[in-house]
């Protein structure tokens, strides 16, 4: 029905002593979850805001609203990722530990192992089809991040191979002393005879 090959092994002793593809494959997955954990976590702070947040992005709402801030969409898919991250390390840790208990020719805990495999598979699976389906497909860009990048102190970086990093150095603590960007501070302070 899968398409996958399955066969008898040839160690039998391995394998009912040892768990030891089993606490691999649990392995992958906590990977998996980790990587989904980072990334459901940048879009959460992404989209955090409007106005207090980064605010990069707008997330789909996908629930009424929050309880005690009027009008701010939550990332809850996002966060609901994160927490079956959460879940599947917590799994992986006892896989691990199922793993270790073989003890000469029986591993007792196969049991908790295959329970806990099986539960972050599908953990996983639904969590990133929702995640997909509910939030990543319905991300807008906000115009912000732009305006941030605008405003950023780090454009100095881009003045010090062709001014000196001394120079770059002095318009960025101006901007950042006076409110002005990068840009209007570099411009005012180039005489025609500079440019």
């Amino acid at each position: 029905m899968t398409g996958v090959t399955i066969r008898e092994t040839g160690n039998h002793f391995q394998a009912q002593a040892a768990l030891d593809g089993i606490v691999e494959a649990s392995g992958q997955l906590k990977t998996v979850a980790i990587s989904l954990h980072k990334i459901a976590n940048d879009i959460r702070f992404l989209g955090c805001g409007p106005r207090a947040g980064l605010g990069e992005i707008n997330v789909p709402e996908v629930q009424p609203g929050s309880s005690i801030m009027p009008g701010k969409v939550n990332p809850v898919i996002s966060e609901s990722v994160i927490q079956v991250a959460a879940h599947v390390v917590g799994n992986d840790a006892a896989v691990a530990l199922a793993g270790a208990g073989g003890y000469f020719e029986l591993n007792t805990m196969m049991p908790l192992a295959a329970y806990n495999l099986l539960q972050s598979v599908s953990l996983l699976a639904t969590s990133a089809q929702n995640f997909a389906d509910q939030c990543v497909v319905g991300i807008t860009a906000t115009s912000t991040g732009p305006a941030m990048v605008e405003k950023g102190l780090m454009l100095g970086t881009a003045l010090a191979p062709s001014i000196g990093y001394d120079a770059a150095a002095g318009i960025a603590k101006k901007a950042a002393e006076t409110g002005l960007t990068i840009r209007e501070i570099a411009r005012s302070d180039t005489s025609p005879s500079q440019s």
